[in-house]
């Protein structure tokens, strides 16, 4: 009998999460049974193994796409209450909302996290934690960003997150520059990539990578990606990324109930930016659930008790005033690979009860 090393995450042995000196995955048995080779890993670990991928960061994006729901009228306490918690979480950036346009915006309609004003999120943070950096979205052709965002060292923001359709690439690159410029760190989020050409895509991505950004994101806008595509557009976007020394990050939409486990691909392929939010908070299914990632992620910094007290204090009450998380409405669009609003226009209709008539509905349009 010897004894071997074998991996759950052999097929990417360059990019597993057992990359610590902690000594990789536990070994095995191997011995011979009727002719034939079994493998049985021997008990190292409550879940087999011992280490991970301190690279990682995660991203809170609650109270972000959340918003989405509420037209970011979340309260001050709630705000205030998830930012405490990334501190106590150990979770590396909480991203707030949008820097909308007041212009385009009417703020009679939307609340403040549509627009993340200055004296809004110093009153609101207070004493900033520097452990956890703050970010905001900035929609392409939405936001005055000339104006709207300041020097970094005048801002409580430390990340500007751009959100471009594949046609906006011209504008977003330029938005890149401006926050590039004012100091501060810029991601790119490529909005439903699951409709993008590959060619059309290989030539956004072949752009990005001039830019000044520092993580390329991919976004599975309405929840209909599978594992198998999430992989091969890692891929892509891990090969353009790295030749030109920047990250890949991965967010998920939970409209087939792969949010997380195409998180963890994700996070297989080498992502190394993962957005998630309380209980999956998010517009229509939600998104990857923040305690099921930190409960697979297994570094120490990271504590899931002040993210379940959060959840249970100030996130499930939100239940009795707006509904989020897997229904049939919305697998039906992630499968069809369209936007939720359809789905969240027949299960706020009032006769959400006839799925068969919006699969046909939506059929039809297709």
């Amino acid at each position: 009998m010897t004894l071997i090393q074998t991996t759950h995450l052999d097929k990417y042995p360059e990019n597993g999460l057992n990359t610590t000196d902690s000594g990789g995955d536990p070994p095995v048995e191997r011995k011979e049974e009727g002719g034939l080779v079994a493998n049985k890993e021997l008990n190292v670990g409550t879940k087999g193994w011992v280490s991970y991928r301190p690279e990682i960061k995660v991203m809170d994006v609650t109270i972000r796409d959340g918003g989405l729901m509420n037209n970011h009228q979340f309260s001050p306490e709630l705000v205030r209450a998830v930012y405490r918690t990334a501190c106590e979480a150990g979770i590396d950036y909480v991203e707030l909302g949008y820097k909308s346009s007041h212009k385009i915006f009417s703020s009679a309609e939307h609340g403040p996290w549509k627009f993340c004003d200055e004296e809004v999120l110093r009153d609101v943070i207070g004493e900033k934690n520097p452990a956890v950096k703050l970010a905001a979205m900035a929609d392409a052709d939405r936001c005055d960003y000339q104006h709207d965002i300041l020097p970094r060292e005048k801002s409580a923001l430390d990340m500007i997150r751009v959100a471009t359709y594949i046609h906006q690439i011209p504008t977003a690159m330029e938005m890149i520059k401006d926050a590039h410029a004012k100091g501060y760190e810029t991601c790119v989020n490529l909005m439903a990539v699951s409709t993008v050409q590959e060619s059309e895509l290989d030539g956004a991505l072949d752009a990005l990578a001039q830019s000044e950004v520092d993580v390329l994101y991919l976004v599975d806008s309405f929840g209909t990606m599978y594992c198998e595509e999430v992989r091969a557009l890692l891929e892509k976007f891990k090969r353009v990324a790295s030749a030109a020394g920047k990250q890949v990050g991965i967010h998920t939409h939970n409209n087939c109930q792969l949010a997380y486990a195409n998180t963890i691909e994700a996070i297989i392929g080498g992502a190394n930016y993962l957005d998630a939010s309380l209980a999956g908070l998010g517009r229509g299914a939600g998104n990857c659930q923040m305690e099921l990632l930190l409960g697979f992620l297994h570094n120490p910094k990271f504590k899931l008790r002040p993210v379940l007290q959060c959840i249970r204090d100030h996130i499930e009450p939100l239940r009795k005033d707006f509904f989020w998380g897997y229904s049939i409405p919305y697998m039906i669009t992630g499968i069809l690979n369209q936007h939720p609003r359809d789905a969240i226009k027949f299960m706020e209709s009032g006769k959400a009860e006839d799925i068969v008539k919006f699969y046909d509905d939506m059929c039809e349009e297709e």
